[in-house]
């Protein structure tokens, strides 16, 4: 098991916590490999017949990761999902600069950081919101939500490595062994 020095709660956080943690740091640094050394026209630019872009990937996960992190510390039984907000988290306005952009998804993460040492039991159960895919109240333990949130990185950090790789060449199998001082 691991051992996460958490410098938002300036505690340390040991066992499953940890390693959920972790992977999750992990996988946000494969993640955010994407973006470096682009500007910001680059980062809105669509480079596949999606209409995705790097911008926009970034906001969405930041802000998906925002409302599981909020789901999960503040239950509510009650709680529905709220579509129009869903929609806002993939509209990159013409003023967002990917620099925002990432300050807010690193503050995201201090918040999960946070809010992962807080919490006593990954068992604990959490009340999920209904969606019209799910219109019975489903019950979630802490754990499920953060590997969802674990999940919701990984499967977008593909979609930004295909547009990225559309975009320029750029690919994050690469960069991270030139990382780990491989040359090609």
């Amino acid at each position: 098991m691991s051992t996460v020095q958490n410098t938002a709660a300036q505690s340390t956080v040991t066992g499953e916590h940890a390693d959920i943690l972790a992977m999750l740091a992990d996988q946000r640094q494969t993640f955010l490999i994407t973006v470096r050394g682009l500007d910001d026209a680059q980062a809105r630019t669509r480079s596949t017949a999606s209409e995705l872009t790097l911008m926009a990937l970034i906001k969405h996960v930041a802000a998906t990761e925002r409302h599981w992190i909020e789901t999960m510390i503040e239950p509510d039984e009650n709680a529905e999902f709220d579509m129009e907000i869903a929609t806002e988290a993939w509209t990159v306005g013409e003023d967002a600069t990917l620099a925002a952009l990432l300050e807010d998804y690193a503050a995201v993460a201090r918040a999960t950081e946070a809010a992962v040492a807080g919490l006593p039991d990954l068992g604990a159960l959490i009340p999920m919101p209904t969606a019209p895919w799910a219109p019975d109240r489903e019950w979630w333990t802490a754990r499920k939500i953060l590997l969802h949130i674990l999940r919701e990185t990984a499967q977008h950090s593909g979609h930004a490595d295909i547009i990225r790789e559309s975009l320029d060449g750029g690919n994050t199998t690469m960069q991270m062994g030139a990382d780990a001082g491989m040359e090609f």
